[in-house]
């Protein structure tokens, strides 16, 4: 049976692996996972929960179940000293700490002789709880925990009578362990501030009566009214009003969108000026604010191939430091003559500067801070390990119909044969007004886009009777007794006589990547309309800024070269691929990969699967909207907005540059002190003060993100 719980105390990764080694031990469980990002376990087994409580505190930290956690109201930690405070006094560990500075502080100023007794009882004081949890790790997971090394390096302090700097050490390092927690815990606001967002009630209208009730026990087809300002509850579709809502927090649009009647709104987005009647589409716990909370929480969790590497050079790191500490503390005065107590207290100071906590919390903050920023934007990013290849990507591939397009072709020209060259050209308004009647009943793409122009244009005739389909070619039907014909120009040139004059100009046309329908009827050909798939209005500045940014621009269709070409040519994409089938999409992603390495392909999620997973990358268009979209792609853009791509690369990029520029800090300033602790330059409060600001600074570096604009 899987449990969820909520472990808290966890300052760095290393303590989510302490607690997972240590719960993995007891009899019963089946699997177990602690996430630190987020700070909860997921277990499968059947095991007491007071066994399982008894087995986490004495590893030093908390656990409360899920449902505890649900009950309690999600905070967000305020920032500065006073949110530092309240964090350090909610610790028992930093309490202990406290109360053994102030009996120091107090002996120092009363009876400055007794000191070093009572920095001993003040040290012993502190000491206890990390103590406590140091042995418990070794005795438990048979692991050397930074909490052991910290208690041999106090107790070794005292014996040799360094008994201030014994008190010195475990102070600072009470405080520091805190102060790492805090930051990291403030990191996880970014995702806390997600859940924030997630209404909780809701206005149910029954029987023409308003029912405040709890999302949870609403059902699909309810009606919810939804007022000005309010918080829109769950996944919808509105039957009456209208208003602009900001759908920001779902999809990180910057502006309100207007939404009518049959509109599609999400939970967590805020209503504006209008009140809403909305039918419910999704149950709460299905809705789209759910899913991106679990997938940025699932995400975070996802460890990135750096984090994987780093985690099992830690599991080296300590013994390997414990045993050159050793043989520092012996061989020198075994085999040099070396004062015994001098040595001891350069591997003494070396155990201090061991903690590998600055190393293994260097990538997931960074991971936390960039995925949350991203979903604050409407991108979200799957995992750790996309969040790494994003930053690699050297190419991107684009699907062209509803991706660089926007999918629904619209008429571009009209020419009669007979045009007046006119504004409001009367033989061309008659041949589309012609045109609409035969196609009224159509439902194809190039049909609704003439009837959409004609309607705009207010041009009409009545419906075509006796229309016929013309076996691929086009399409015929009588308007007031004359019969009409629409089709491609190669049946024209088989069944309609016109001049080389009027065949050059529509072959123009169709050598720019228009698509032309010519019209005729009983009296010769009428004219032509042309159509296309008009790109979105920010591809080309997308495109622009991707080159820019190095990447190399692609676009695989399985349109035609010509209308490849044209589209290519307006937007600035650098290669392009036409007449594809969906196999030989991925046939091009691979020979893309050999070029470049890392690849991504950006499409609809559905239509383009394939081509999505043979990508380095997979990026699905209108996560938003489409569930498969959410669950296809490893990353998706929420609101069908192509301009947050090159934000995504950047963020990735940014990401990147941070873990590497904190694996590179926290191992400089570590070999850095264990020379110096060697050659006896440094001091153990000197050390212990580098490594929690060393953890400190990492901390606040892969926060930054968080600002990314």
């Amino acid at each position: 049976m899987e449990q969820n719980y909520t472990i808290g105390n966890m300052d760095c990764a290393g303590c989510a692996k302490e607690v997972e080694t240590g719960v993995a031990r007891l009899d019963g469980v089946k699997f177990v996972r602690v996430d630190f990002a987020s700070g909860k376990m997921k277990l499968d087994g059947d095991v007491d929960f007071e066994i399982l409580k008894g087995r986490v505190e004495s590893l030093g930290k908390t656990i409360i179940t899920e449902e505890e956690a649900k009950a309690q109201p999600q905070k967000i930690m305020r920032g500065g000293v006073l949110g530092f405070w309240d964090y350090l006094v909610s610790r028992f560990e930093t309490r202990l700490a406290l109360f053994g500075a102030a009996l120091a502080l107090f002996t120092l100023i009363v009876n400055p002789a007794q000191a070093g007794i009572f920095y001993t009882i003040a040290m012993l004081i502190a000491l206890y709880p990390i103590a406590k949890s140091g042995i418990n790790a070794l005795r438990i997971n048979h692991e050397f925990s930074i909490n052991l090394l910290m208690s041999i390096a106090a107790i070794g302090a005292i014996i040799m009578g360094e008994y201030l700097e014994a008190f010195t050490v475990i102070f600072l390092f009470a405080i520091g362990e805190s102060l790492e927690g805090y930051t990291a815990d403030r990191a996880r606001d970014s995702l806390r501030s997600l859940v924030a967002l997630k209404p909780t009630q809701a206005v149910l209208l029954l029987a023409g009566e308003e029912r405040t009730v709890p999302v949870e026990s609403l059902r699909i087809d309810d009606i919810i009214l939804v007022k000005p300002g309010e918080n829109i509850p769950m996944d919808g579709e509105i039957i009456s009003g209208n208003s602009g809502v900001n759908q920001a927090p779902i999809t990180g649009e910057s502006m309100p969108v207007h939404k009518a009647a049959k509109d599609a709104v999400f939970a967590g987005s805020i209503n504006g000026e209008g009140t809403l009647k909305i039918r419910v589409t999704h149950l709460a716990q299905d809705n789209t604010l759910n899913r991106i909370i679990q997938l940025v929480e699932e995400a975070q969790s996802s460890r990135a191939r750096t984090q994987r590497v780093i985690d099992r050079f830690a599991n080296y790191y300590t013994p390997g430091v414990m045993v050159v500490a050793l043989l520092v503390a012996f061989i020198p005065p075994i085999l040099f003559g070396g004062v015994l107590e001098t040595w001891a207290y350069r591997a003494l100071t070396m155990l201090v500067i061991a903690c590998p906590c600055a190393l293994v919390i260097s990538a997931p903050v960074t991971i936390i801070s960039a995925i949350t920023a991203a979903a604050r934007q409407g991108i979200l990013i799957k995992g750790g390990v996309h969040l790494e290849s994003l930053g690699q990507i050297q190419a991107i591939a684009f699907d062209k119909t509803g991706t660089l397009t926007q999918g629904k072709p619209v008429v571009t020209s009209t020419k009669a044969v007979n045009c007046s060259g006119e504004a409001n050209c009367l033989p061309c308004n008659d041949m589309v007004a012609l045109a609409a009647a035969v196609e009224r009943h159509s439902t194809h793409p190039l049909a609704q886009a003439i009837l959409n122009h004609a309607d705009t244009q207010q041009l009409t005739y009545p419906a075509a009777q006796n229309v016929t389909a013309l076996a691929g070619q086009g399409v015929q039907g009588e308007v007031n007794g004359h019969q009409v014909t629409i089709g491609s120009h190669r049946y024209f040139d088989q069944t309609y006589p016109h001049s080389s004059d009027f065949c050059q100009e529509v072959q123009s046309q169709e050598s720019q990547g228009y698509t032309t329908m010519l019209i005729g009827d009983e009296g010769g050909v009428r004219g032509y309309i042309t159509v296309a798939d008009e790109p979105r209005a920010e591809s080309q500045a997308v495109i622009q800024q991707l080159n820019a940014l190095g990447v190399t621009t692609v676009m695989l269709t399985g349109d035609n070269a010509a209308v490849a070409q044209s589209i290519a040519r307006q937007l600035g994409v650098q290669e392009f691929q036409a007449n594809l089938l969906p196999d030989q999409k991925v046939a091009g992603i691979e020979t893309l990969k050999s070029q470049y390495g890392y690849v991504a392909m950006v499409g609809d999620g559905i239509n383009d699967t394939p081509a999505l997973a043979a990508a380095t990358l997979g990026v699905a268009m209108g996560g938003a909207g489409s569930a498969q979209a959410l669950e296809t792609a490893d990353i998706a853009l929420m609101a069908d907005d192509l301009s947050k791509l090159p934000f995504a690369i950047r963020l990735g990029r940014f990401a990147r540059y941070i873990i590497q520029q904190n694996i590179a800090l926290t191992f400089a300033v570590k070999l850095g002190f264990l020379s110096l602790a060697v050659f006896g330059a440094t001091t153990m409060w000197m050390a212990v003060f580098a490594d929690v600001g060393m953890s400190l600074l990492v901390t606040l570096n892969g926060m930054r993100p968080l600002r990314l604009k």
